[in-house]
């Protein structure tokens, strides 16, 4: 089971943010991405990034282990998108974070480039399977900052790393028994820098349909201010 939301929140005037998935019965892809870099490039971007990834894995899926094809997926991306982006005035500059799941026999290996999110569940424990490539995050790892500090600093959104804005691109990868979670939530940081892990939680503990959870999700961050896009993708895992 699977279920999606995007919204345009309460602020800004273009969803740049954009979701994509492709399930077979060998394998299934799931790709959340926050575009950035001026009207209408953000857009560009993060819709390169996640069609692009998901094609890759569609067109090569069977070529080479999970973890690796899905970083060539985002290294092929990263290319297309830096090229694309030095073509066009008026993409200059764009770019895309992105968090994406490949789940391939045992495993769900998750890749991740920005401050998009994923997220595993089960029960009323909530994990953090990613870790954000932002400014803050840097100076939480460093002891400068607390994570209480980190979730009203100033400097909140600017990230470190990002997918086309540059020639190469560091993906981090991460590989997990495709039984530990029974849900795995995608999201971009318009839901995290509004909702908390525990009000997540509380809400996936309440209702029962995939669809329910993504609009109270989205509702709750519209409610706390809405200032960014918001993209929410869960899908169950093995139970």
């Amino acid at each position: 089971m699977i279920s999606f939301l995007s919204d345009i929140g309460m602020v800004r005037s273009l969803n740049e943010d954009f979701v994509h998935y492709h399930e077979e019965n060998e394998y299934k892809i799931y790709v959340v991405a926050d575009g950035m870099g001026g009207h209408n490039a953000g857009e560009v971007a993060s819709k390169m990034a996640a069609e692009g990834v998901v094609d890759y894995i569609i067109a090569n899926y069977n070529r080479c282990k999970a973890e690796v094809l899905l970083k060539e997926a985002i290294e092929k991306v990263n290319q297309e998108i830096y090229v694309h982006s030095t073509e066009r005035d008026n993409l200059n500059g764009m770019g895309t974070t992105i968090t994406a799941c490949l789940v391939k026999d045992d495993k769900v290996v998750v890749a991740n480039v920005g401050d998009s999110s994923c997220f595993g569940i089960k029960g009323a424990n909530i994990e953090k399977i990613t870790k954000d490539h932002s400014l803050v995050q840097e100076l939480v790892d460093l002891g400068t900052i607390t994570e209480v500090e980190a979730a009203n600093h100033p400097q909140k959104n600017i990230i470190t790393r990002a997918v086309g804005t540059s020639s190469l691109v560091e993906v981090d990868i991460f590989v997990i028994d495709k039984y530990t979670y029974d849900i795995y939530l995608l999201c971009s940081d318009g839901l995290t820098n509004e909702v908390t892990k525990e009000e997540i939680i509380s809400i996936v503990n309440e209702e029962k349909e995939l669809i329910n959870i993504c609009n109270k999700l989205v509702n709750l961050a519209k409610y706390k201010g809405g200032r960014d896009n918001i993209t929410v993708l869960l899908f169950e895992g093995e139970r």
